[in-house]
């Protein structure tokens, strides 16, 4: 039986205040969501255990991930940097509902790549239960991903929609150097 090699990697969700960060931690680690919103004030740290396989050798890999919800005010950018230091990838979230969340992504990236260099980042539009809101066009998400060389998730923290979906991938990307093949899930 092949032994279980063992990650830990720091993922920071970036994006506005009122996107849904927090929603997404805690619909994803405990797969629930609250209406109330609650201002993140700092940075809220939570760690989630997962198992991924690597399709060509049935090798089993535990990944930890320490989830950093970062403050969405853009106010306190040192406070930003600062919690930004080691982290190996990021979630950068916007609400489909409000054009201005989107516009506030690049300024997000920049000061994530000027303290931590190039690591991976995804986009995350979030709150597509209110797609009949919709205030961003497809166009600007996928311009965006492409500026970046980046790819999105379309989620739903409410519904639970692709948010697992977009944990795993961004799993996956954090661990794609060390193994040969890119892990797909395992239950």
């Amino acid at each position: 039986m092949p032994e279980i090699k063992h990650y830990r990697r720091k993922l920071c969700l970036l994006g506005d205040a009122a996107v849904g960060k927090t929603s997404l931690v805690r619909r994803y680690v405990e797969d629930r969501f609250d209406d109330r919103y609650l201002v993140t004030l700092g940075t809220k740290v939570t760690m989630k255990e997962m198992y991924l396989k690597v399709p060509d050798n049935g090798q089993k890999l535990k990944i930890t991930l320490m989830i950093w919800d970062i403050l969405g005010q853009r106010e306190p950018k040192r406070l930003h940097t600062t919690f930004y230091n080691g982290a190996n990838g990021a979630f950068v979230v916007a609400d489909i509902t409000r054009k201005e969340t989107i516009a506030a992504l690049e300024g997000w990236i920049l000061s994530l790549f000027k303290t931590v260099g190039k690591v991976p980042i995804l986009l995350l539009i979030n709150k597509i239960d209110l797609l009949e809101q919709a205030a961003i066009k497809p166009e600007e998400i996928q311009d965006l991903a492409r500026k970046y060389d980046t790819s999105y998730v379309l989620t739903s923290a409410k519904t639970g929609e692709n948010v697992e979906k977009a944990f795993f991938k961004m799993s996956e990307v954090l661990v794609e150097k060390d193994v040969k093949k890119i892990p797909v899930y395992s239950s």
